[in-house]
């Protein structure tokens, strides 16, 4: 081992890796987090729609776009 002012190298990359893995474990609990509610408003969209309880809205369509078809020409 080299030894830099009584320290020795090994122990300072330690240091230093443990310092850089402490910031990091609260950006990777925000990601998972993140995902994680992604996931489950994916599953609770299926859900409802598979249940026949989403409603498409047809706010943002033209006109005439979702009324009855007439089918008797």
């Amino acid at each position: 081992m080299v030894a830099v002012e009584g320290y020795r190298v090994m122990d300072v990359i330690s240091l230093a890796t443990s310092i850089m893995a402490q910031k990091a474990g609260p950006m990777q609990q925000q990601i998972a987090t993140t995902m994680l509610k992604q996931n489950l408003d994916m599953q609770e969209s299926t859900v409802l729609t598979l249940l026949g309880g989403a409603q498409q809205s047809l706010a943002n369509v033209g006109a005439g776009i979702g009324g009855n078809l007439n089918i008797s020409a």
